[in-house]
């Protein structure tokens, strides 16, 4: 092993912000993997962390890659949430010829030589969410998200599977991020009265939303999570805490992760969190995701030898591990990761209980290109849990 005692890496996550909650959460993860690899002799490096907050703003992220990237010369940068971050970032990470480990769930339709994805792509979330909406909740959808790409493809995958079970799009609406006044478009949905609100707001102002919506539906004598369900492909568990307890109970959520996986590796990961991190609440997809990335990239400098990126991108087929989830490993054709789709649905108690999951880790799909989308929505790669 020629690698040297100490690899720099940069941690570029969001802890303060209107998305903060998952900021924080990511970087706990992505710090907890770190604590674990320093611990571990099977390592002959330690990673050393250049961590900057970018506090939610876009241009601040790209001042913040620069001076990872050709400041301080940093090759791996683990971060970004938000599919807008990500996207101002890149052409630098191309620029130098760096890599991101981005450890996010995201809308798909992009493959980059300098991005190594550990989060969901489309197929692994979204598509699955859709096949079980037409399946049990009805074909009359009303799209609500945030005003950036992630909203958008987001929608536009809902919109054409629904159209193309016959169903219909009743409106589309788009906020801005951290926007909170959501009175006039909550009245809307009311009195549509769609079959599921797919919901693609983000940080604070999807838990005004489900607040609202809640209280709304209650002052109309309507029972909100079984007339008018609230889907999403990004409600975690640190958000049910924000939403608080009068409004998270009964959301659907489509993710890869949820802290109530009842098997050995995510029993220890739930504690190890839990020690490590006493005040920061539950688990979730976004903690899980921040630290398979950290996992990851140590696995991969420690096969190829040395951190440079050519021979990190080479290693990466060679590369897998046991996760919280399940065996998660990277594709080398597009560099996204195998995970295990699942649909929850939150309880009282601020976690989710587990209804679909697939049988084995799906191969990551993110131009869709091999999923069939017409109206009956197969292969249906979901089986019930009970």
């Amino acid at each position: 092993m020629t690698a040297p005692d100490v690899i720099r890496i940069g941690l570029l996550f969001s802890t303060s912000g209107p998305y903060a909650t998952i900021g924080r959460a990511m970087m706990n993860g992505a710090c907890l993997a770190l604590a674990e690899i320093t611990a571990d002799p099977a390592f002959p490096f330690r990673l050393e962390p250049l961590a900057i907050d970018p506090g939610g703003r876009n241009a601040a992220y790209a001042e913040a890659a620069r001076a990872m990237l050709a400041d301080a010369g940093l090759a791996h940068v683990v971060g970004c949430y938000t599919s807008s971050s990500r996207k101002e970032v890149l052409p630098l990470f191309e620029k130098h010829d760096a890599l991101l480990w981005y450890p996010s769930h995201y809308e798909g339709f992009e493959s980059s030589e300098n991005v190594v994805y550990t989060g969901a792509a489309p197929n692994q979330h979204i598509v699955p969410l859709v096949e079980h909406l037409l399946r049990t909740r009805g074909r009359r959808a009303w799209c609500l998200g945030s005003n950036y790409i992630w909203a958008w493809e987001n929608n536009r995958i809902m919109r054409e599977a629904v159209l193309g079970a016959g169903g219909t799009i009743l409106a589309e609406r788009y906020f801005a991020v951290g926007e909170t006044d959501l009175d006039a478009v909550i009245a809307q949905i009311l009195e549509a009265r769609p079959d599921f609100v797919f919901n693609t707001l983000i940080g604070t102002s999807a838990y005004a939303f489900f607040r609202r919506f809640r209280a709304a539906a209650a002052a109309c004598g309507i029972d909100q999570a079984s007339a008018i369900p609230v889907a999403s492909c990004s409600l975690a568990e640190p958000e049910l805490i924000e939403i608080g307890p009068e409004a998270c109970a009964g959301h659907i959520s489509s993710s890869v992760y949820f802290e109530s996986i009842d098997n050995p590796v995510n029993r220890a990961f739930v504690a190890a969190y839990r020690a490590a991190f006493p005040d920061a609440g539950p688990t979730s997809a976004d903690v899980e995701s921040s630290y398979l990335a950290v996992h990851l990239l140590a696995r991969a400098i420690r096969c190829a030898g040395r951190a440079d990126i050519d021979a990190v991108r080479a290693a990466l087929p060679e590369i897998a591990m046991m996760a919280p989830q399940g065996e998660v490993r990277i594709d080398p054709d597009n560099r996204h990761s195998y995970l295990t789709p699942r649909i929850g649905i939150s309880n009282a108690a601020g976690g989710f209980d587990v209804i679909y999951e697939a049988k084995r880790p799906v191969k990551p799909d993110p131009y869709l290109v091999w999923h069939d989308m017409r109206p009956a929505m197969r292969p249906r790669s979901l089986r019930l849990v009970r």
